[in-house]
């Protein structure tokens, strides 16, 4: 078998595994793959978002999902390519009730690496390409109604005389995908936003903030932005893109819209969600909610001794919107990671005195470097290969969390090499510098506790420079009528702080609107029980509770970056409509509900 072909080893492969499947030989089925082995799957075989690691692992899912699953029709999609002794080759397959595709990584003959992934629900597909809506009845009908009328209707009555299937509280970037996704899949769904518009979460950032990621990583699902779009988009250009598609989408999507509180009913399967919209008290009944309210929950206080006695302006990044109001103002901005950075950057532009307080080592990439060496699955280049976003989504997903330390380990070695001098330079300006406690830099801080670090779009050469001053390796003691005193015995004199500390976990707005027992029920989002500072153990192999069912019924959680909402997107979207239509979905492993 190792002297034929690529595809022929991938085909021969895949033959074996199909033919293990269907006969229920659990036992043949392990042999074909490496002892040191992943499987990660997206729904197919778990209805779950889950890894298995080792033959143990996958032999225990195979053994209880083999019935149900029913897994058919497994079939090469073009070629298989080979590249140091490993062959990777994409197949598709189907389910009892769902079409699936995957991707193979093998070394010897056996399998490493494992990814299956549903694309649709049998008899539930999507209505797109030959399948889309016509948008007319050609026919004659004095009781026609037209698409806009409908529309109307529909706007009118959902949440008055007709209940959703689901609601998505948070309509950022998150909240906005997910909706586009359950509405092509016919869930009834209302998004709810505290804002007065659709991307006010953007526009009213701080002015000077630009994505730090390329377009193409960014984009979001059926509507790709245009070619002509700027590499970084700005933040008021993206809040117009998200309002507009809220409604070329055709969004049920309720603005200055917040909840108050919410209960389930464990009899009767249903949310009690009471809202304020626009002043209006307003009770919905829906049978799941999803938590779509960014990466995280609500701001992150830190204890500052004598807060009470500082005369100036205290504030955290989250009330932060322009540094106007503090022109030729003292300011420290307390927090070194991407907050941190971006605030005193628009500080100094708009002419304050800034000082930085870190209180822990950064991770800091320059973003020119992370473009050439870190996205080139999305760019240009890629596209020029023939590798979409959608395909570079698969790719990434395709990775067990467990193997992305070591690819990261390598990329760093690259960057550290190439831009030794710029880290050189900013250690001496007196900017502490880490790349995590194994070197694998900024995705693997992101993943694990989603801080302590910064893509360069031009703070670094601020503190090169000595423009933003640098306070590091010495704790804050107290606060005082007039700044800030170190534990040193020195004292920064300034007018106002800043507190970019972060935010807890997005339990923590579980907590505020359902209960406290729910949110400790459910557990911390985020962080892969890496053991690292601020991601205890155990190990979970996935992220905590996103996109995937928590311990508490019917209650979901959807967010992170643009990149991970609009491929996770569809996932969630897949299991509730799976609910909604009876299709059976038995979760296969436990809630990700361990502390933190």
């Amino acid at each position: 078998m190792l002297d034929m072909a690529p595809s022929k080893q991938a085909a021969a492969w895949l033959g074996s595994f199909a033919q293990a499947l269907e006969t229920r030989d659990v036992a043949a089925a392990i042999s074909l793959f490496a002892d040191d082995c992943y499987w990660r799957d997206l729904l197919t075989f778990t209805w779950n978002i889950k890894t298995m690691e080792g033959h143990a692992a996958i032999e225990d899912m195979l053994r209880e999902t083999l019935a149900t699953t029913k897994p058919a029709t497994w079939e090469l999609s073009g070629e298989a390519t080979s590249d140091d002794g490993v062959i990777e080759a994409w197949f598709t397959f189907e389910t009892a009730s769902a079409w699936g595709q995957g991707l193979m990584r093998l070394r010897d003959g056996r399998c490493r690496t494992l990814f299956t992934a549903m694309t649709d629900l049998k008899g539930f597909e999507e209505r797109k390409g030959p399948a889309r809506p016509l948008g007319v009845r050609h026919k004659a009908d004095p009781n026609r109604e037209t698409w806009s009328e409908a529309r109307a209707r529909e706007t009118r009555e959902l949440g008055a005389s007709a209940q959703p299937y689901c609601l998505v509280i948070g309509g950022g970037q998150g909240g906005i995908m997910l909706g586009a996704r359950l509405r092509q899949l016919g869930v009834p769904t209302i998004v709810i936003e505290k804002n007065a518009r659709p991307g006010d979460s953007w526009r009213k950032r701080y002015r000077s903030l630009v994505l730090h990621d390329p377009v193409w990583y960014d984009h979001l699902p059926y509507i790709p932005f245009p070619e002509n779009w700027p590499v970084f988009t700005p933040k008021d250009k993206m809040g117009d893109w998200l309002e507009m598609y809220t409604r070329v989408m055709e969004l049920n999507y309720w603005v200055a819209t917040q909840c108050v509180s919410a209960s389930y009913d464990e009899a009767e399967k249903v949310w009690t969600v009471v809202v304020d919209r626009v002043g209006q008290r307003i009770t919905l009944k829906p049978k799941h909610i999803v938590f779509a309210t960014g990466a995280y929950g609500p701001p992150r206080q830190i204890d500052l001794p004598g807060a009470g006695q500082f005369k100036g302006e205290l504030l955290h990044s989250s009330q932060y919107s322009s540094g106007e109001t503090f022109r030729g103002k003292r300011v420290a901005v307390i927090g070194a990671a991407s907050s941190g950075h971006d605030v005193s950057v628009d500080l100094w532009e708009s002419g304050a005195e800034v000082t930085m307080i870190q209180r822990s080592p950064t991770t800091v990439v320059k973003s020119d470097t992370l473009m050439d060496v870190g996205f080139e699955i999305f760019s240009e280049n890629a596209l020029a290969r023939g590798i979409t976003t959608e395909k570079a989504d698969m790719i990434v997903a395709s990775t067990p969390f467990a193997l992305v330390p070591k690819g990261q380990q390598a990329l760093y070695d690259v960057i550290k090499a190439r831009d030794a001098a710029f880290y050189d330079r900013l250690r001496n300006a007196g900017f502490a510098i880490d790349f995590g406690h194994d070197e694998t830099g900024l995705l693997m801080k992101a993943y694990r506790t989603g801080s302590g670090y910064y893509i360069d779009v031009g703070a670094s050469e601020l503190i090169i420079d000595g423009q933003i001053g640098v306070r590091s390796g010495v704790a804050i003691e107290s606060l005082t009528p007039t700044g800030i005193l170190f534990e040193d015995g020195t004292e920064l004199a300034v007018d106002a702080i800043i507190s970019c500390t972060g935010y807890q976990s997005m339990n923590e707005n579980v907590a505020a609107l359902v209960s406290r027992e729910v949110a400790d029920k459910v557990g911390p989002c985020w962080g892969l029980g890496s053991g690292v500072k601020g991601d205890p153990g155990p190990w979970q192999g996935e992220l905590r509770n996103m996109w995937k069912p928590t311990a508490q019924e019917a209650l979901w959680f959807h967010g992170g970056n643009l990149a991970l909402s609009r491929f996770y997107s569809k996932y969630v979207a897949l299991q509730i409509k799976a609910r909604m239509e009876g299709v059976a979905a038995p979760v296969y492993g436990e809630p990700s509900n361990s502390g933190r």
